[in-house]
């Protein structure tokens, strides 16, 4: 995934990428991103299916990951006093190793969106403001937008949709930046060239996040994470001289948080 995110950066349309500073490959992820100054690098907060920064006590498997349950990790994380406070200290472990990289913090995520659990949202930002955090990604996917591209459409992501204003309101009364629409939802993993250039032409109004999982390759881990994802199309898609030309012939201007 760095080697598909330097390739993506370098040749392709990427600007962006996120980084989880626990992560097996994080110590490459950050020599590459020093080395590509036009890359804008943010924390992918992870309190959910992966590893920690610190000790975590109470929120850990037994493998020292954070367990996949999101239903039952949402409901520690709202109701428990001791998972909040432990929570609010990995978050803040996160924040710290992400600013002991050197790399200038552009914005903060979650994996699996979990920053739209109130409690979640509220801690990366108070951990955030203390690190500068300018911007967060809303995933605010409109079902409008993805219906008129073909995309398949379940409540799930009518309740996701309606589900990011109380993000969006903790991030304007903390003075943060966002993001207006996001789209790599309803296609995650399977963001191919022609979905893209079929959502070129039906952007939204205002500022729109593309996002992608792109791999050179595919090994056990990244097939036990997410089975079925195209990661190596998702690279193409990236660089394909076709989606640039699709971007161009909506209008559509590169953009970055840093700008809004």
């Amino acid at each position: 995934m760095n080697e598909a995110v330097e390739q993506a950066c370098r040749g392709g349309l990427l600007t962006t990428a996120s980084l989880m500073v626990a992560g097996p490959a994080a110590a490459d992820a950050v020599r590459r991103a020093r080395a590509l100054p036009q890359l804008r690098v943010g924390l992918h907060l992870v309190v959910i299916e992966g590893p920690a920064a610190g000790p975590a006590p109470g929120l850990l498997d037994a493998d020292g990951q954070f367990p996949s349950d999101q239903l039952r990790l949402g409901i520690d994380y709202f109701f428990c006093r001791g998972a909040r406070r432990a929570l609010a200290v990995e978050i803040r472990e996160q924040f710290a190793a992400f600013a002991a990289t050197g790399l200038r913090l552009d914005h903060a995520n979650a994996h699996k969106h979990m920053h739209l659990h109130p409690t979640v949202g509220r801690l990366m930002l108070e951990a955030g403001a203390a690190h500068g955090l300018p911007a967060v990604r809303i995933p605010a996917e409109p079902p409008a937008t993805m219906r008129a591209c073909g995309a398949a459409q379940h409540l799930s992501d009518h309740l996701l949709y309606a589900g990011t204003r109380v993000l969006r309101a903790q991030a304007r009364r903390a003075g943060v930046r966002t993001n207006d629409h996001a789209f790599g939802i309803a296609w995650s993993g399977h963001m191919t060239a022609d979905r893209v250039i079929r959502l070129a032409t039906r952007l939204p109004p205002r500022v729109s996040e593309i996002y992608f999982h792109p791999a050179t390759d595919r090994d056990a881990r990244l097939t036990r994470l997410m089975p079925g994802y195209e990661h190596e199309a998702e690279l193409a898609a990236l660089l394909d001289p076709a989606v640039r030309q699709a971007f161009m012939r909506a209008g559509a201007v590169q953009t970055s948080y840093d700008a809004l």
